[in-house]
Parts: structure tokens; C-alpha cells; sequence
């Protein structure tokens, strides 16, 4: 095996949508017993965490911040190039047979968001005041702006006012769908 490159880069590795986790698991296991554990250092996926009501239930989730890419570093010579992109639910590298490494601004960039999204915490430490202007990120009304009327903070959900064709339309949103306007 020729060594093209003698330093660790990072690659972007494409898989099934919702399999990512099946594939560092996989990786991490076959490199264990693996030589090629001295080609492949890191594999990351960049995940974020979420608050869900189930039930009437939070819920804090983790799911994939780039659903369907991984993030892998490595040496890329070719036989761990065959042995990555063979690898079950793997569906290539992000530049098909012709991979390019990710620059260290976009590599900062990533590990920065997921740094950034593991620290987050589940519950928002946002406070809402009736007569606040905000802003409607989610749903039918994206980009609409709201007065808010009502604040319910055990739900965590705000009765807002839009106004739609010059009338007022009250709406109940929860504060994920929502964020102060400056």
C-alpha cells in the first residue's frame, strides 16, 4: 500500500439517512480488531439535542445534524478508501471517487456546532413578557411576527397575536417554534 498522505484528514463519508450510528458502530468495532486502526482515528456524527412532548411528557432527543454524513478522520490511502466506502448503509464518500479533505475552517466550523449542540441544554432558559414582539421560526407562519399575549411557562408555550390580511389571528406556539425578535 502506497502512502499517498502521511497526515490525518478529515473526510466526509455519506450513509442511509437514519444509519449513521449503525455505521460508527460498526466502524468502531472492526477497527478494534483491525490494522487499519493506525489509518482511522476519529468518526463523528454531528448530532443535536431537541425537546419533543410525548404524552404531555419533554423529552430530550438526540438526532443527527446532518442526517445522512459522517464525518470520519483518517489517512486516506486505498485500502482504507475501499474499506470505508464498502461498509454496509455507506453510500460513498461526499466527492465520489475523488474525495477532497475538508478545509480547517469547515472542520472547526462542524466541531464548533457540535460542541456548540452537545452543551446545549434540553430546557430553554428563554423568559417571555406579554407585549414582547416575537418572531415565528416554525410551521405555516414562518417569518411572521406576533405580539405576545398569553405566557404559559409549566407548557412552555405563548399565545401570540399575527396579524394576517390587517386582522389579528390569535395562536397558541411553544417556545421551539419561536425566538425574540432584536
Amino acid at each position: 500500500m502506497s502512502e499517498e498522505v502521511k497526515e490525518k484528514k478529515f473526510y466526509v463519508l455519506r450513509a442511509v439517512s437514519g444509519k449513521e450510528n449503525k455505521v460508527k458502530e460498526y466502524l468502531e468495532a472492526d477497527l478494534k480488531h483491525s490494522e487499519l486502526k493506525d489509518y482511522i482515528s476519529q468518526i463523528l456524527i454531528p448530532t443535536e439535542r431537541i425537546l419533543q412532548q410525548h404524552g404531555g411528557k419533554k423529552v430530550v432527543k438526540e438526532r443527527a445534524y446532518l442526517p445522512g454524513y459522517i464525518i470520519v478522520e483518517c489517512i486516506l490511502v486505498g485500502e482504507v478508501f475501499h474499506y470505508l466506502r464498502n461498509i454496509n448503509y455507506v453510500i460513498g464518500f461526499l466527492g465520489g471517487n475523488n474525495p477532497q479533505p475538508l478545509r480547517l475552517s469547515e472542520v472547526s466550523r462542524i466541531l464548533g456546532t457540535i460542541d456548540e449542540l452537545r452543551d446545549k441544554p434540553g430546557e430553554f432558559d428563554i423568559q417571555f413578557t406579554v407585549g414582547e414582539t416575537i418572531k415565528i421560526t416554525e410551521g405555516p407562519f414562518n417569518g411572521f411576527l406576533g405580539e405576545i399575549k398569553g405566557v404559559n411557562p409549566e407548557k412552555r408555550k405563548l399565545t401570540v397575536v399575527v396579524k394576517i390580511f390587517g386582522r389579528g389571528a390569535p395562536m397558541e406556539l411553544s417556545y421551539l417554534q419561536v425566538e425574540k425578535e432584536a
